[in-house]
């Protein structure tokens, strides 16, 4: 049998359909969701060989993306693009923000089909733009593949002469706060929040509601993130904080455009770079990055990044934060800058291998993709690069046509990547010097990790991931479960690849690995129509999971109602927020209930 090369990945090839369901590794599971009728299972296609010419592993469940919400369009399944019936993976279209839920599957009915790309999704770093970039998508695709170039009607606009800056000032009333215990205008006098709360369940701290009027189609929402005493999100054309204790206002930052892009996490002194829209309508370009103290709302430098040219016109951006460096990148254009003061500290090559993506924290890693004889045939690299420089410290080249799909870990590095056109995945692990260390054999599971962020034209999100975590020496992965069966936490040993132990959920729930807590694994079990979420740990050596807050199961569906939640923990306290706020009318818009916070 021929080898792989010992510093490449061998690819997990697509799923044996005589090994019943099963396919490629993780992509994060769906946010809790009151189920629908499951759809029928899919037969997946025959198995292939991997990226290094090894024959097929073992299948692991196709990657899933975060769900896509709609814009106004019927909300019902469709077939796919080649008229395959719905089912979960990657290429699944998502659900509006109008109620569909999730499949027992972990995939979404589709929606009907854009003729280029899908529309933006809620919860994650970056949020798209819909008409033009769809548009723009189109006329990108038309010149690759036909060599044929035509421009966008509306191209010659002039840009606005002054700009708005951001503003923050004393906290407005945007969102009304219901403090659980029926005085607040979340829910009627008499519907006390913790009124039917039992012993031992968690207390509810404060449910917000939306009272911003936005545009038709909506808004994402970023966030949340607790720095302190504080949890701040964002939206449309603001960011605010609230008390992490109560709910009430701390601060509140209107900004001169719409919030388009944010890094992942706050850098450790509390501080986030956001991405703003240069200015207002559809072909606004998200250049403007502004830095603001999460603790206090108050804003720093403002940096405009360089719009890029040709097709890096047409790419996003998108932002990364390690140590004293932030990084703002799309597709051959990339840049860093000093968090502390916004000065220029690298820009990406003209030539050759171009970085698009980074992925921050612990280390920077950056994804780039490489100039070919032949635009069919792909080729990318990831390097750790010198945060003060941009330089590699060292590149690990994956093999032809397989592409960067995310990042779940910098430190240890965990990869995912992926053969789009052939549907297949692979999860691997890079040494500390840029060597392959292990490739995860997933065995007959499927995996779920949820990856936030939308449609990114060129450019792509690394990191926003949950479903999956990682400590020195062992990666942890959530397995997808047929509806109303628990799932599972699979450990993998990061120097094998091999499975080292599984630890199920309790009976009918699905847990989700959210990040580490210390030496454990921080998990977020989903809420049901009848039963309260609840946030647990996992021992690094397996076993039953920890509870540490029970969730009240009196509110258990409205905690399920958050449409493509994300989530928060941080002092003893556990935050969840909508991914996205839209509605058919102002009314239903403005009762949206949109966070929603626990704790002792």
């Amino acid at each position: 049998m021929t080898q792989p090369p010992s510093n490449q990945p061998p690819g997990f090839g697509a799923p044996d359909p005589n090994q019943g369901s099963q396919g490629v590794p993780p992509m994060p599971p769906a946010p809790p969701q009151t189920p629908q009728t499951p759809p029928a299972p899919q037969t997946p296609p025959p198995a292939a060989p991997g990226p290094y010419n090894q024959p097929p592993q073992p299948g692991y469940g196709y990657p899933q993306q975060a769900p896509q919400p709609g814009y106004g369009y019927p909300q019902q399944p469709q077939p796919g693009p080649y008229g395959e019936q719905p089912q979960p993976g990657p290429y699944a279209q998502q659900p509006g923000p109008y109620g569909q839920q999730p499949g027992p599957y972990g995939g979404y009915p589709t929606q009907p089909q854009y003729p280029a790309a899908p529309t933006p999704s809620g919860g994650g770093p970056f949020k798209g733009k819909p008409g033009v970039i769809i548009a723009a998508a189109a006329a990108a695709l038309l010149v690759i593949g036909g060599g044929t170039w035509f421009a966008l009607s509306g191209d010659d606009e002039k840009e606005p002469v002054a700009k708005p800056t951001a503003t923050s000032g004393a906290p407005k009333p945007t969102e009304s706060v219901d403090q659980g215990d029926g005085s607040g205008d979340g829910r009627n006098a008499e519907d006390d929040l913790n009124a039917g709360r039992k012993p031992g369940e968690a207390k509810i701290n404060w449910l917000l509601k939306n009272n911003v009027d936005l545009p038709r189609n909506g808004a994402d929402v970023f966030g949340p993130w607790i720095v302190g005493d504080v949890v701040v999100k964002g939206m449309y054309k603001s960011l605010d904080g609230y008390s992490l204790s109560d709910g009430s206002a701390k601060w509140h930052l209107d900004l001169p455009f719409e919030l388009c892009t944010t890094a992942p996490e706050p850098a450790t002194d509390g501080s986030l770079v956001i991405g703003v829209n240069d200015s207002a309508g559809d072909r606004a370009k998200c250049t403007e990055l502004q830095k603001v103290d999460l603790k206090t709302g108050k804003v720093g430098w403002k940096k405009s990044v360089p719009k890029g040219t040709g097709f890096s016109a047409l790419s996003d951006t998108t932002i990364a934060i390690s140590g004293n460096t932030v990084t703002a990148a799309g597709t051959g254009n990339s840049h860093g800058y000093s968090l502390a003061d916004g000065r220029d500290l690298f820009t990406g090559p003209t030539s050759g291998c171009k970085p698009y993506a980074f992925a921050g924290g612990q280390k920077l890693i950056a994804a780039a993709s490489c100039p070919t004889s032949d635009y069919k045939n792909k080729q990318e690299q990831i390097s750790e690069v010198d945060p003060n420089t941009g330089k590699p410290r060292w590149t690990f080249k994956l093999q032809p046509n397989w592409e960067v799909d995310k990042i779940y870990s910098v430190n240890p590095l965990v990869v995912s990547a992926q053969q789009r056109d052939e549907k297949k995945w692979t999860v691997f692990a890079v040494t500390p010097d840029g060597k392959l260390r292990s490739q995860i054999e997933g065995g007959k599971d499927k995996y779920a990790p949820k990856c936030g962020g939308g449609l990114v034209i060129f450019g792509r999100n690394l990191q926003g991931c949950t479903g999956v975590a990682a400590d020195a020496n062992t990666f942890y992965m959530a397995t997808e479960a047929a509806y109303g069966t628990a799932n599972a936490v699979v450990a993998f040993d990061l120097n094998t690849g091999k499975s080292k132990w599984r630890a199920s959920a309790p009976a009918e729930r699905t847990m989700t690995p959210l990040r580490m807590e210390g030496a454990d694994v921080l998990l977020y079990m989903d809420a049901s129509y009848d039963t309260g979420g609840a946030v647990a740990t996992l021992a690094p050596t397996g076993g039953t999971p920890k509870i540490l807050l029970q969730h009240p199961a009196a509110t258990a569906q409205i905690e399920n109602t958050f449409y493509d939640a994300g989530y928060a923990y941080g002092n003893g306290t556990f935050v969840v927020s909508a991914g996205r706020v839209s509605a058919s009318n102002d009314k239903e818009e403005k009762e949206t209930k949109t966070m929603m916070a626990f704790s002792k």
